[in-house]
């Protein structure tokens, strides 16, 4: 177990540093879901979606 644990060193690794990676992005897009910000970076004026992104916001 230990001798492989060793051989895959590199790829356990690169593995950690990118599920860490990923799981920075998703709670980051969740923090900024939950504070209303779009996930786009544009403006709602110009979205064809405009009126379904934040409805709680609009009633």
């Amino acid at each position: 177990m230990f001798t492989w644990i060793i051989e895959n060193m590199a790829t356990i690794i690169i593995s950690t540093v990118l599920i860490i990676m990923v799981a920075a992005v998703i709670i980051g897009m969740v923090r900024s879901k939950k504070k209303g910000k779009s996930s786009c970076g544009c403006g709602c004026a110009g979205c064809a979606m405009n009126g379904a992104c934040h409805q709680k916001n609009q009633e």
